[in-house]
């Protein structure tokens, strides 16, 4: 033991590994569906291994709450400018209104308990859940011009009031939320919850990744003696189609010789093609229920059933037969994002850029248009625009041929673009780092204040732009846990020593008073949701968790909801009361001050 603790002395960073391998197990268990979560878990965990008096360098924790904010902001930088838009205006500003109430009840609790900066700062951050202020508090403290001693002293305080105030600003916020809250309103959440399901109207969108079902596919099929299709070439048989169908031959099969198809390729008796479009259609023409479909592809060609001939015959030559063939199957499809710019295909409508020799093989999937994404319909008569953002689904090949067309490519990938991220921390901590002086009291966002911003305005850019700065899914969730997680550690290790003595002298009353900070406001926001902004009973209660950004309050809402309808109103005030709730830290601080 003495040379572990030796160790960990000469090698502070093993400990703040230590830490987090601790913090994330523990975090990571539940009982009866409680969980302290890895933050909590990891601070707890650190202020343990503190009491050896471990040292640690601040820039470490600076670094790593840089990487933090920024990956915060850019991860809701598109969903806080949606919320600033029209139709979120009203959950906008009501998330920052539940911020206000945030604020204003911790510095109430706090005056009138009479707690010092530091207990105050880690107070608001424990009792509404927001860890990430107390690193702009930090930053505030350390420009109050207290003696290092004195700084050090508010700042060793927050980690103290944060871990005795969080429990209940977690599990309280749930159990306020989910339980309480329909009672106090008197909502049927789960009748709520099925009308405003109704009034959706299907525009869920179906299919893709991490689904069994799909949109589009490519099946196998083999031509018949007596087909329609056998002496035609590819581009006759697709002609053939019914109207505002769109089925393709990618590749074909002549005996043991697999061919990619051209328009001019001649289909035999018992080649196998495989053929690609959207489910739907792909069972409406070929499949067994096909045959009014097929039917009419035969009138076409000149060809006439019989209606008092035999079915059976009518529906053999009405259907192809689908077969497996792996390896004519096994070919690269993707689904990308393609950033349009070119002139060209600028104004036309979709119905006029499908019989362009681009559209072959490929499917419209989504489109994304202006600063706030909005998704236009799919229609015929639909035009695009340069500066659009489209998702096309096919094969690799057709896809890349139709972005070179189109605009930029934006192929997922898992390298994130590391220059992009440095040079805007960079640019956003400088800016954050200027000070303004307003009748003698400094203003700064701080650096990372300027972080964050930097965030959500390259988060935000980057959406509706995607032809840089890309930072893949997994990247923006370890920049984001990892980033946060080692600030805290190194709180946790620095303020270990004097953790003892601060919760025997706050403890209790402290317990209390966070309480009282977390269901005041929390209570209030219901009311002020139901009675001011008339938000619809489904989304209220996902309404005022995104506000407070507690996400294990949605879950419970939920649950009890029997459906994920609430969700809908989470995400823009989760955006803008995550960003006003983390710069509280620093307002705080001036206020306590």
């Amino acid at each position: 033991m003495t040379w572990l603790v030796t160790t960990l002395r000469q090698y502070p960073e093993l400990a703040v590994f230590l830490s987090l391998a601790i913090g994330y197990w523990i975090g990571g268990k539940s009982y009866k569906g409680f969980s302290l979560g890895a933050v909590t878990a990891t601070l707890l965990v650190a202020i343990a291994i503190g009491q050896l008096h471990i040292t640690i360098s601040p820039n470490v924790k600076s670094i790593f709450f840089l990487i933090f904010l920024f990956a915060v902001g850019y991860g809701v930088g598109p969903q806080f400018v949606r919320g600033l838009a029209k139709d979120g205006l009203p959950q906008a500003l009501f998330a920052a209104v539940q911020a206000v109430l945030s604020l204003g009840a911790a510095v109430l609790v706090s005056k009138i308990a009479g707690y010092d900066i530091g207990s105050a700062a880690g107070l608001f951050a424990g009792s509404q859940t927001i860890s990430a202020s107390m690193g702009l508090a930090s930053d505030a403290i350390n420009r109050l011009g207290r003696s290092p001693d004195e700084a050090k002293a508010l700042i060793d305080a927050m980690p103290t009031a944060y871990a005795v105030t969080y429990i209940f600003g977690t599990v309280g916020s749930a159990v306020l939320l989910a339980t309480l809250g329909p009672r106090l309103l008197r909502i049927d959440l789960v009748a709520a919850c099925k009308e405003y399901e109704a009034t959706l109207g299907g525009t869920t969108e179906l299919g893709g990744g991490g689904q069994a079902w799909h949109r589009y596919e490519l099946r196998a099929y083999r031509v018949v003696a007596d087909s329609p299709a056998c002496g035609k070439t590819v581009s006759q048989v697709e002609a053939l189609q019914p109207e505002n169908t769109r089925l393709f031959i990618e590749r074909i099969r002549h005996g043991d010789k697999i061919e990619e198809a051209t328009l001019d390729m001649v289909l035999q008796a018992d080649d196998v093609v495989a053929i690609a479009g959207p489910r739907d259609q792909l069972v409406a023409v070929l499949g067994a229920g096909g045959a009014n479909a097929a039917s009419a592809a035969n009138a076409a060609n000149g060809t006439t059933l019989d209606e008092g001939g035999d079915h059976t015959l009518a529906v053999r030559r009405a259907r192809a037969i689908e077969v497996d063939d792996p390896e004519l199957l096994a070919v690269p499809a993707e689904g990308v994002d393609v950033y349009v710019t070119s002139k060209t295909v600028d104004g036309k409508t979709l119905q006029e850029l499908a019989d362009l020799p681009l559209a072959r093989g490929v499917f419209l999937r989504k489109i994304k248009r202006g600063p706030t994404e909005t998704q236009i319909p799919i229609l015929p008569s639909t035009k695009l625009h340069r500066g659009d953002t489209i998702t096309i689904v096919g094969r690799t090949q057709d896809t890349s041929a139709a972005a070179k067309v189109l605009g930029v490519l934006d192929r997922a990938t898992n390298v994130t673009d590391v220059a992009f991220v440095m040079l805007a921390i960079t640019i956003g901590a400088l800016v954050g780092a200027v000070v303004i002086n307003v009748a003698g009291i400094p203003l700064t966002l701080s650096t990372a204040g300027g972080a964050l911003i930097a965030g959500l305005v390259f988060g935000w850019l980057r959406a509706i732009h995607p032809t840089f700065g890309r930072i893949p899914e997994p990247t923006v969730w370890f920049m984001n846990s990892v980033g946060l997680n080692v600030f805290i550690a190194v709180i946790g290790l620095t303020a270990g020593p004097g953790f003892i003595a601060g919760l025997q002298s706050l403890g209790v009353g402290l317990f209390l008073w966070g309480i009282v900070a977390t269901s005041l406001p929390l209570i209030l926001g219901m009311f002020i949701a139901r009675y001011v902004f008339h938000f619809h009973p489904a989304i209220l209660l996902g309404v005022c968790a995104g506000s407070r950004t507690t996400t294990a309050a949605l879950g419970m809402i939920c649950d009890a909801a029997k459906s994920q309808i609430p969700g809908l109103g989470y995400t823009v005030t989760y955006a803008v009361g995550n960003t006003l709730l983390t710069i509280w830290g620093m307002v705080v601080v001036m206020l306590m001050a």
